[in-house]
């Protein structure tokens, strides 16, 4: 199932583990401290004799040095608080004896007991008598019961002698519905934690499904696959122009829809035209497997296709870099074409003959160049090796190839050349560069941002024989063109139609 996927496993996970921590804390928060509960910690156990095994001998001064049996002494500060949200009287304490709780030295003697109180607690110190049972014998100290009120504390400073530094000190007593428990000793010299134990677990928890999620998020293939995969074979045919961004979209189908086969096999975008009205007037099983891609609209009498807008590309003229020239006007291109300047030198550039590499009729590239920028077909054909006249009496020598890369191959390599290509294919290329048209560069950002009037673009046309079955390969395939295409269309420089810019400039037509 869906859901059951890694990134929904740890997201839920993380989700469960916050709520469950926030329970637990809001539970802690609200039953734990409201029992009644006495803590106790060892602040300090410091060795005063130089005889205590555990412990690192002291310099000695005055009654520490000279009162007997002082040679194995240790100093204990032991500090009892309330540490729960109510207050503790003395008939909370459950001991059966006149005082409330005991506190025990394993292995050492008690020699003297000090009691301090804090600053505003003038409260405690009444409590601390013989009569209310304190007191001491060997190693147990007995502690009368002290009435707390929540958040009190008092400190109790004991001389022992008689054992070694850390040795056992342990406080016995009940509390009528509450405890008495050992808290975690502080030395002035520790640093408080700043998140508790608990605080630290679930921190740690959180974080690492946090970091689990975001590493699966990352390193997973984000490419969805089309929707309503199909099996079957489709054959995508027409603009050379267009037939890298087809060829990439063709192979990321087939990876995700298992039994698919895409073939790319485009030969001009006249010729794809055709090619699919013929399979559609011999096909009996209604639309054919086919699609033909189009630099602009189809002609007239090829009534049963349909049309599906796709994207708007951008072409370019390109000349041998031995042509300094890098802008024209569309009346000098115009002159160019009609075989009106028969060299560079007559536009102010290198005295280089004009040699115009063309593409063949069926080009939907020339297409779009007759009819966006020359407003009317191009001359004669004039040459087969694009360098000699076969026709003496041609004003220039002018040849056709079958595809953009035969023309952008030729442009580069012979001196005094101009032809015609999408640009992205034209872009990097050695040898040449693009001319621009009326001070415009040839650019899809600046299409898309609206600043340009460059007007050598067209609208990339996907053609069907008539309406393809909802549940075929070919509905299926130009869905995803549609969709999840749009990152391919885009990096291969052309705007797609379903961006908010592609679908304004598709829609004017």
């Amino acid at each position: 199932m869906e859901w059951l996927s890694a990134e929904n496993v740890v997201a839920v996970g993380t989700a469960l583990i916050g709520i469950v921590a926030a329970a637990v804390m809001v539970w802690y928060e609200r039953r734990v401290p409201r029992r009644k509960r006495i803590g106790y910690r060892v602040q300090m156990d410091n060795p005063i004799g130089d005889d205590v095994r555990s412990g690192i001998a002291n310099v000695r001064l005055g009654l520490f040095d000279e009162t007997p049996d002082m040679t194995n002494a240790t100093l204990v500060l032991l500090r009892v608080e309330n540490d729960g949200s109510q207050s503790i009287a003395r008939e909370d304490y459950t001991s059966g004896e006149r005082h409330g709780l005991t506190a025990v030295f394993t292995d050492r003697t008690i020699r003297g007991v000090s009691v301090t109180q804090p600053p505003g607690a003038n409260n405690l110190m009444g409590n601390f008598t013989p009569s209310a049972g304190l007191g001491y014998e060997d190693g147990i100290l007995r502690i009368p019961r002290v009435p707390l009120n929540r958040g009190e504390h008092y400190k109790l400073l004991v001389l022992l002698s008689g054992g070694d530094v850390g040795c056992p000190i342990q406080i016995i007593g009940g509390i009528r519905d509450g405890e008495v428990r050992p808290n975690r000793a502080m030395t002035p010299d520790d640093r408080p934690p700043l998140f508790s134990r608990a605080a630290q677990l679930i921190t740690a928890l959180l974080t690492v499904c946090v970091v689990t999620l975001a590493l699966i998020v990352v390193l997973r293939d984000d490419t969805r696959p089309p929707i309503g995969c199909e099996t079957g074979s489709l054959t995508v045919t027409g603009s050379t122009a267009f037939a890298p961004v087809m060829r990439e979209l063709a192979e990321k189908y087939e990876n995700d829809c298992e039994g698919a086969d895409i073939t790319v096999d485009a030969h001009g975008s006249q010729a794809g035209l055709r090619e699919l009205d013929t399979a559609g007037a011999e096909s009996k099983n209604g639309a054919p497997p086919v699609v033909a891609l189009s630099d602009g609209p189809k002609s007239n009498g090829l009534d049963k296709l349909r049309e599906n807008r796709v994207a708007v590309s951008v072409f370019t003229l390109v000349v041998n870099d031995k042509i300094s020239l890098t802008n024209l006007s569309t009346e000098d291109v115009r002159r160019l074409y009609r075989g009106e300047i028969k060299n560079w030198k007559e536009l102010d550039g290198p005295d280089l003959p004009v040699l115009l590499v063309s593409r063949d009729a069926n080009s939907g590239t020339r297409q779009v160049f007759q009819r966006r920028v020359l407003g009317r077909g191009e001359i004669a054909n004039s040459s087969l090796d694009c360098v000699h006249k076969d026709d003496p009496t041609a004003p220039v020598v002018r040849c056709e190839l079958d595809s953009t890369d035969q023309v952008l191959s030729t442009v580069a390599k012979l001196s005094g050349a101009v032809g015609y290509s999408e640009l992205n294919n034209a872009t990097g290329y050695d040898g040449l560069h693009g001319l621009g048209l009326d001070g415009h560069e040839a650019s899809v950002e600046d299409l898309e941002h609206g600043t340009s009037d460059y007007p050598y673009r067209e609208i990339e046309y996907a053609y069907t024989y008539g309406a393809p079955p909802a549940d075929s390969l070919v509905s299926s395939f130009l869905t995803y063109i549609r969709g999840g295409g749009q990152d391919v269309i885009r990096t291969h420089g052309h705007l797609p139609c379903g961006t908010p810019v592609g679908m304004r400039i598709c829609g004017a037509g």
